[in-house]
């Protein structure tokens, strides 16, 4: 079992950043496989980065170049630096966990991308 809790959300103007950070507790993080992802209001839950136990990161589209995902194993945590933040990124950001069959899912942190 793993338990992830998500913080660094909040409230920020467009072309600004925050760092979004999951803390991941309960054994074996090195193993999994980890990811982001968000949900808008009235939208379907989206993958927005994904990182391999390994460290090779992949991106959807439109936050390519944008938003970089990391992980440091030592202190069981993955990151998702967001820069050049847009109105359509505001959404509820989830850290995921998963390994073979299994996933774990986070509480969830709002961000919210507005002037």
């Amino acid at each position: 079992q793993v338990q992830l809790v998500e913080s660094g959300g909040g409230l920020v103007q467009p072309g600004g950043s925050l760092r979004l950070s999951c803390a991941a507790s309960g054994g074996g993080f090195s193993v999994y496989a980890m990811a982001w992802y968000r949900q808008a209001p009235g939208k379907q839950r989206e993958l927005v980065a994904h990182i391999t136990s390994g460290g090779s990161a992949d991106y959807v589209d439109s936050v390519k170049g944008r938003f970089t995902i990391s992980r440091d194993n030592a202190k069981n945590a993955v990151y998702l630096q967001m820069n050049s933040l847009k109105p359509e990124d505001t959404a509820v950001y989830y850290c995921n966990a998963q390994r073979s069959s299994r996933q774990f899912w986070g509480q969830g942190t709002q961000v919210t991308v507005s002037s």
